[in-house]
């Protein structure tokens, strides 16, 4: 049989998936694994592994025999330094050879690495590092602020002198982890947690990782792919850097703010054809206008963070000559609905999250937990060990087998009976010419329970008339369904992963009426 990354066939994919020919695609067995070998060291001599599009216009490219070296040498910089497996390395950088050369370095190790993202103030930090408690912390740039906040923490600025003492140390390191062991704990950046969680990856979940990277991302042999996500967030470190490395592929991200043409331009210059990319980073591009001066073209693309709306489906499909396909999951269960990008015999679907990925049974549930039919409103939920596991997200089928998203759990909006989803309001506001974003959440009203109240950014020299707001979207949706309360906001809260942080916006409107309650 041939293996999986050589199929390109839906139909075909679904018959040769099994859990044996996904670690058929890795040195390492159920026993004896390390993600850093599977990612770096086995593909010496294929060239170039990653690079790298900064802010400032600059490129850099870092072969597979580069990144090998440099983190074999970070592995033996933390032994010498007394950091022991199963303690945690905090690593705080932008993408560049330090951040590459830290984090395997440390799984190298044996240790577990914790990456961190670098506009986090004081305060994201020290929740963080609470609650991993790193035994060292990787930064740029001053250490002192960080030590003096964690006495017990080594804090180490990445500086030439620290490059020329790794420089010293043996560029081959001697990998003795188990399959089981920790690896990796991956900070979520969902919006519902008082406190962040880490989500715990073992070296093995690399190899779980192959369902979204071959039928969520189409990430094949050749590809010529881009992640502009910060590897601080799991789309970024998983979909954009371990799974394309662990398949020997050359991956390409992005370093500092985020400037659309500079996006365009490493598009261009590194003759992309593979792109993914959150849905807030296809939405940032087109309102730049910045695509009529490129002609890039590509043959998959793929979004995952939240649905995307249709206008921009739209544009993308017209602008990039090929239709963005959706992966959907979460940090904990990983990727279960895909669209299978590049691959014969399935039609993205505009709206739609995809189809099951090979290897999962996805359904939408009722309260009492039994799949429902199409059309019918419920939860989303995955087999796990026999039991259907609740995603927390409100969802729907068609008669084909697609699956939809209708918004978090915790995001439906009641009112005077009828069940909405904040989802499907936002995709309407954002019709509407002069709204650039919106969002949609519930408040309380003493006749109906809630209602919909809209939160909604115009478009450059666009204003916002509430009256024709709300009578656009009477058209649009049903009479019920219309925002009875219209907010008109410079920006929306965002979650540092670019989603509309829903949660802010509630506890805002609960405040607000809390102060007008006498």
């Amino acid at each position: 049989m041939r293996p999986l990354t050589a199929i390109d066939d839906c139909a075909e994919a679904r018959r040769a998936f099994s859990p044996a020919a996904l670690w058929a695609l890795f040195d390492g067995d159920r026993t004896r694994m390390n993600l850093a070998h599977e990612c770096l060291d086995r593909h010496r001599g294929r060239g170039e592994a990653v690079s790298v599009k900064f802010a400032d216009g600059h490129l850099e490219h870092y072969a597979f025999d580069l990144l090998a070296d440099r983190s074999s040498q970070f592995a033996h910089w933390l032994e010498a330094r007394g950091v022991a497996p199963g303690e945690r390395v905090a690593v705080i950088l932008e993408p560049g050879l330090a951040f590459y050369a830290c984090l395997f370095g440390a799984i190298k190790r044996g240790a577990i690495a914790v990456p961190m993202f670098t506009l986090f103030g004081p305060d994201g930090l020290a929740l963080r590092i609470d609650d991993c408690t790193p035994r060292v912390a990787i930064v740029h740039g001053d250490p002192g602020p960080l030590a003096a906040r964690f006495p017990g923490l080594d804090v180490i600025s990445v500086d030439d002198e620290f490059e020329t003492l790794l420089g010293g140390l043996p560029s081959t390191y001697a990998c003795s982890t188990a399959a089981d062991d920790l690896a990796v704990f991956q900070y979520t950046s969902g919006t519902t947690r008082a406190l962040p969680e880490a989500v715990r990856h073992t070296q093995r979940s690399v190899v779980t990782l192959m369902v979204a990277a071959l039928y969520g991302v189409g990430l094949r042999p050749g590809d010529r792919y881009f992640c502009p996500s910060s590897p601080a967030w799991g789309h970024g470190l998983w979909h954009g850097t371990i799974a394309p490395l662990a398949l020997g592929i050359h991956t390409a991200t992005y370093a500092g703010r985020f400037d659309a043409a500079q996006v365009y331009a490493a598009l261009d210059e590194l003759s992309i054809d593979n792109l993914a990319a959150a849905a807030t980073v296809y939405r940032m591009l087109r309102a730049s206008g910045a695509e009529a001066r490129h002609a890039v073209r590509l043959r998959k693309c793929s979004f995952t963070g939240e649905p995307l709306d249709p206008d921009t489906f739209d544009w993308i499909a017209h602008t990039f000559g090929t239709p963005p396909g959706s992966m959907y999951g979460t940090t904990e269960v990983g990727v279960i609905l895909v669209d299978f990008p590049g691959m014969q015999g399935h039609a993205i679907r505009r709206g739609a999250l995809g189809k099951p990925a090979p290897g999962n049974e996805v359904a939408v549930i009722d309260d009492a937990g039994n799949p429902v039919g199409p059309e019918v409103l419920g939860e989303i939920a995955v087999k796990r060990r026999g039991e259907w596991f609740r995603v927390k997200d409100l969802g729907r089928t068609d008669a084909d087998g697609y699956f939809y998203h209708a918004g978090r759990a915790d995001d439906v909006i009641i009112s005077a009976g009828w069940t909405m989803s904040a989802v499907e309001i936002e995709n309407a506001l954002l019709t509407h010419p002069a709204v650039l974003e919106a969002a949609a959440i519930g408040v309380p009203d003493a006749m109906r329970g809630q209602v919909v109240k809209a939160y909604v950014v115009p478009r450059a020299g666009q204003a916002i008339d509430v009256a024709d707001i709300q009578a656009h979207m009477k058209t649009r949706l049903s009479q019920h369904e219309y925002p009875r309360h219209v907010e008109v906001v410079a920006e929306l809260p965002k979650t540092p992963a670019g989603k509309i942080n829903r949660k802010v916006l509630r506890d805002q409107a609960s405040a607000a009426a809390n102060q007008e309650t006498p």
